[in-house]
Parts: structure tokens; sequence; C-alpha cells
């Protein structure tokens, strides 16, 4: 017999439940940055496509008891933000089950609206929290081309097709209309946690400012339910439940291993598209000092 044919037999057939009839508890990670367009090199980025089959799994066990979200993300999208949580409320309310978030590193921005998800949410006492708020970064580079002498030629039909141009100019109309839109976001996140947190929330520490906190002031300011990691707060929790993990799918390049830094698989252009996409995500981090 091949040690293929040996390992097929160790290893439970696709549908095959453990025969152990304990209940279960279903972790889920959501590690990254949230963006609707990974890095092919990516190892950690969550959107609704990368996250589906591992929400799917986590909710499809026949003695499930409760799901746990294990949360480490600076924030991103807000649309894949508001994709993930809709889609973890759907599977909970179908399956009638509880679902707890815990706060790993930091839980910001985009990263505390999935938390948001869950009925409760735990954080380590040096968690980063928060970060309600919608943030736009960018750069001006129309006086890079006037040094290297290149002229920006851009026809439109329609007089707001083009806005915010990095290649031209900024405009006081285009920053109003930017900021306009960055108040409807805001105003549906604060809707989202409101609706969320409830009684819970205290808005005396003006926790809409996009301010972070510690998982311990966020404690005191009601975004968090209890100070505890994912292990003990399960232990406690359900002491006879058989623990299982469900990890968002990666890129294939980056499930191979291959296509790093060294080259890999990916042509020259698409390499540098990759590490300008990497200095993205570090940036994303780096605000929370991580």
């Amino acid at each position: 017999m091949s040690v293929t044919e040996k390992l097929a037999q160790r290893l439970p057939k696709l549908g095959e439940r453990s025969g152990s009839g304990k209940p279960v508890v279903a972790v889920v990670k959501l590690h990254g940055v949230i963006t609707p367009t990974p890095s092919p090199l990516a190892r950690g980025t969550i959107n609704i496509n990368t996250v589906e089959s591992a929400l799917t799994r986590a909710f499809d066990h026949e003695r499930l008891k409760a799901v746990a979200l294990a949360v480490n993300s600076p924030g991103g999208a807000p649309t894949q933000s508001a994709l993930v949580a809709e889609r973890i409320r759907e599977l909970a309310e179908r399956k009638e089950v509880p679902v707890i978030a815990f706060c790993e590193d930091v839980v910001a921005s985009g990263g505390y609206w999935l938390a948001c998800a869950a009925d409760e949410i735990y954080a380590h006492s040096s968690s980063l929290v928060g970060s309600i708020g919608v943030v736009t970064a960018g750069f001006g580079l129309n006086g890079l081309l006037e040094r290297v002498g290149v002229e920006r030629r851009v026809y439109t039909a329609g007089a707001n097709k083009v806005r915010l141009d990095p290649f031209r100019p900024e405009k006081d109309e285009d920053v109003q209309w930017l900021r306009g839109l960055q108040d409807q976001l805001h105003e549906q996140f604060t809707g989202w946690v409101r609706g969320r947190r409830g009684d819970r929330l205290r808005e005396d520490g003006d926790v809409f400012s996009g301010e972070v906190w510690t998982g311990a002031r966020a404690l005191e300011l009601g975004l968090v339910d209890g100070l505890g990691n994912i292990r003990e707060v399960i232990a406690k929790r359900y002491p006879d439940a058989e623990v299982t993990v469900a990890e968002p799918k990666r890129p294939l390049l980056a499930r191979l291993g291959l296509g790093g830094p060294t080259g890999g698989l990916l042509a020259p252009a698409d390499r540098l598209l990759a590490a300008v996409e990497a200095v993205e995500v570090r940036a994303t981090w780096s605000r929370f000092g991580l």
C-alpha cells in the first residue's frame, strides 16, 4: 500500500462527521486587512470570497454549540466588512447558535465592524479596539508629472466623472464630495455598532470619534463585554466541547509557498504590484504600532 493510500485511510472523508458525540465550538480565524482585491501573495486578507468557505464549514457542524471569531484586523474596505458581518449574522440566525468574538492584537475600524457581528465580544486587556471612523488616503502627483515633462490627458462625458485625480491639482469641491461620502459611511458604521451593542454601549466616551482604546478601556466604554482569551473563555463556558478551527482560504501561490520575494512564478510587473500592495498592507497595520 502506498504512502498516499495509507494517509487517505487516516483522514476523514469529505462530509464525514466526528464520532465523539461531543458538542462542537467552531473557531473561525479572521486575520488580516479587509480588502476586495487581495494580492496573489497575501497570507492574511479578509473579504466575503475568502471567508465564505470557512464560515460555511464552521456553521455546518451537527452538534454545534457556538461559533467563535478570532479577529485580528486593522480594518479596510467598508463594503467587504459589511458583507462578511451580514453573512455571519445570516448563518447564526439560521443555525440559532451564539457567536462570540475574541479580539487579538488589534480589532479596529472594519475589524471592529466584524466583531460586532458577534453576540458577545471579548478582548485581551492590551488589545487595541475601536477606531470607529472612515479614512481615505492617497497621493498628489501633479508636480511629479511637471518635473518629468509628462502631460496628463483625461477625456470624460459627465462633469463629475473624474474626481480627486492624483495627477491633477486637488479641488475644494472634490474634497467636499469625498467628505460627504465619508460622513455617510461613518453614519452606517455607527448605526451598525449601536444596533449590535445596544444598551451596553457608553457613548459619553466619544466612542465614534475614530479613537482606538486598549481592551481594558474598551470594556469600560461598552465596546466589549469582557476580558479574556479564546482558550480560557471557551474552556470555562463549554468545558466538554470539541473545538474545531476553520481558516479562510489563501491565494494559490501563498498556499504553495511560491511567488515570494525571490520571484517564484510571478512576472516582474506582477511582483512589483504585489510589492506595492504589501507596502499598503504594512502601512495599515503600522497605524496601530504593529
